[in-house]
């Protein structure tokens, strides 16, 4: 069977201590969240957690069974064998040389990436995509010289319904 990325989405009560028990009950099992991104949706009552875990179709159920045990969740699906959508935002901070300034900034104009503070020894970009198009910039932008980096994690939505 299989092992890759999936991309699971949990829809949960707004509630203290939702997220630790998610975290506990995934953890506790052997299971390890790859990538995590939490807000609330258009009720202030209900959040969504988007996380993505390696595993085979198997370990991957048993995840969402284990979700499903919990108090506050509302729902869980797997995204990743229907139709959706996903992106994640990096913000890149690169240190400025006189060798390394033509570069970058050819790889700006070349992949349309947005400037958001420019300074005199650094900028910082941003750069959002799905996941290999983050991986291809940030092996783009290695050897380039970045300083810092964030992630957001996995943000993801079902086309249909």
């Amino acid at each position: 069977m299989e092992t890759k990325e999936h991309i699971i989405s949990i829809l949960v009560h707004n509630k203290p201590d939702v997220l630790a028990r998610i975290a506990g009950a995934l953890g506790g099992k052997g299971y390890n969240i790859e990538s995590l991104s939490v807000n609330t949706t258009t009720s202030y009552e209900i959040s969504k957690i988007v996380m993505t875990s390696i595993g085979n179709q198997t370990t991957i159920t048993k995840i969402e069974n284990q979700l499903r045990r919990i108090v506050d969740v509302i729902g869980v699906d797997d995204l990743t064998n229907v139709e959706s959508i996903n992106r994640e935002l990096i913000l890149v901070k690169l240190s400025l040389t006189a060798d390394s300034r033509a570069k970058i900034e050819k790889a700006i104009d070349t992949y349309k990436w947005k400037v958001i503070v420019s300074a005199n020894t650094y900028l910082i970009l941003e750069i959002t995509g799905d996941k290999p198009q983050i991986d291809f910039a940030i092996a783009r932008l290695e050897p380039l010289g970045i300083a810092d980096i964030t992630r957001t994690g996995i943000v993801a939505l079902e086309l249909e319904n």
